[in-house]
């Protein structure tokens, strides 16, 4: 049995009573054996020192595109369907084999680099084993799945499926990697969102999910352009239109929801629905700022997400936590998104929004050893005296705090050193890769 204590740490374990211990946190295999209390480390293989340093759970980032991180400042400054159509669409359309396996590496490593251990994942229609392969060399947990695209106007026709093939090779996908790696690995079906998807295909989805008992992962809401052209084409609302087709469910996670009505939230928490928030995308594309003290009001699940490179420019969950706290603050007053809550939206709620929160979200004992180890001695987050972790975890620190990180019980990164991928490497290729992309834009066609 393979052992890993951590020894003297400050231990923020997330669990029901938001305990904060010091002491040693004891790893067997891939699971938590001990919190808090002191280990003999007679038979221990790795012996980490944690004395000054505070461990956390790894963050959950709900709302992620591997297929995109080749992007990053390629569609700057656009609105979401210009964004879509000008510039990600035909890029996504470019991908290859090496290109899809690269990005996915590249924004595996920003966010091993940067305490993120779990996502939910959504890949381009073409090449997403190559990003699957990825996934499961990283070492990083996720649920992922092909994008579905069976519909819709100014689309390449590369990204054009369809029905039959879109679902087909989802599901052979699915039945490759759904729980490889005793489950660290699990698929979604990722419908893009109801404005490229026919209502065949996303009925098909709602049912090949409940057969599968697999999670459904698609956007919603994220701009009123879309909204409008999804009440055209469907006579309502988004969410009011996936309930009336049976998707909203507790299996369902949407990406956005900046723009809700009464009605919407009303079936999100009647139906189980979850929700992932994105403040930078939400931002940076001027799609708005998602009503999300109303919703946790409503005690829907909501998490955080940072969304693609491309509309971002970085997959943070540090950055993604201090917006989603002072963006609400204007409009609900300056207690309204405290520290607390949003990092429980970065750690167990996005865990419950997966649907694992038995397995990740907290430092619990016979829970996966999922977790980060950040050292917090530096010049902006002191002085220590006096303040509050969690407080300065959320408002001070920075990815470049984050020493150590864990994923089912291997280390993956230690002191800043990337174990599971050659850094030098990505990064060239990531370059040759999206060389070849660029050139290849003229030649995508379009229907």
């Amino acid at each position: 049995m393979k052992k890993i204590v951590i020894k003297n740490a400050e231990i923020v374990t997330m669990n029901n009573l938001n305990e904060i211990v010091h002491g040693d946190l004891l790893i067997e295999n891939d699971r938590i054996a001990a919190v808090g209390r002191q280990i003999n480390e007679h038979g221990i293989e790795k012996v980490i020192d944690g004395k000054g340093k505070t461990v956390i759970p790894g963050f959950v980032q709900t709302h992620i595109h591997l297929c995109q991180s080749l992007f990053r400042g390629q569609a700057d400054d656009l609105e979401l369907m210009d964004w879509l159509k000008k510039k990600i669409w035909p890029l996504e359309a470019s991908h290859d084999e090496e290109s899809s396996y690269y990005s996915a590496m590249l924004g595996i490593g920003e966010l091993i680099q940067s305490g993120t251990t779990t996502i939910i994942d959504m890949e381009t229609v073409h090449y997403a084993d190559f990003a699957f392969q990825a996934i499961a060399e990283s070492g990083i947990r996720a649920l992922s799945g092909k994008v579905m695209m069976d519909k819709g106007k100014e689309v390449p026709k590369l990204l054009q499926e369809n029905t039959e093939q879109s679902l087909q090779e989802s599901v052979n996908l699915l039945e490759k990697w759904h729980d490889y790696d005793s489950g660290r690995i699990q698929y979604a079906f990722c419908p893009r969102f109801v404005v490229s998807c026919t209502e065949e295909l996303l009925t098909n989805v709602r049912d090949l999910a409940a057969y599968y008992r697999t999670k459904i992962h698609t956007h919603a809401a994220e701009n009123r352009g879309e909204i409008e052209i999804v009440e055209r084409e469907r006579g309502m609302r988004n969410i009011v239109y996936l309930d009336h087709i049976g998707l909203a469910n507790p299996n369902l996670i949407l990406a956005h929801c900046v723009w809700l009505n009464d009605e919407e939230k009303e079936i999100i928490k009647a139906r189980g629905v979850k929700v992932s928030h994105c403040p930078g995308s939400n931002l940076k594309l001027a799609s708005g700022v998602a009503e999300i003290p109303d919703m946790l009001g409503m005690d829907v699940i909501v998490s955080l997400g940072a969304d693609g490179a491309p509309c971002n420019n970085n997959l943070d969950m540090f950055n993604e936590m201090r917006l989603a706290a002072v963006i609400q603050k204007p409009v609900h007053g300056p207690t309204a998104m405290n520290a607390k809550t949003v990092f429980q939206m970065a750690t167990i709620g996005g865990a419950k929004a997966a649907g694992l929160e038995g397995e990740i979200g907290s430092l619990e004992v016979g829970k996966k050893a999922d977790l980060a180890i950040l050292n917090l001695n530096d010049f902006h987050v002191y002085p220590s005296f006096g303040v509050d972790t969690i407080s300065r975890i959320v408002y001070s620190a920075t990815r470049a705090d984050v020493e150590t990180t864990i994923i089912n019980g291997k280390i993956v990164m230690e002191n800043r050193n990337l174990k599971t991928m050659d850094k030098g490497i990505i990064l060239k290729e990531s370059n040759q890769s999206i060389k070849r992309l660029l050139k290849r834009l003229p030649t995508i066609q379009y229907r």
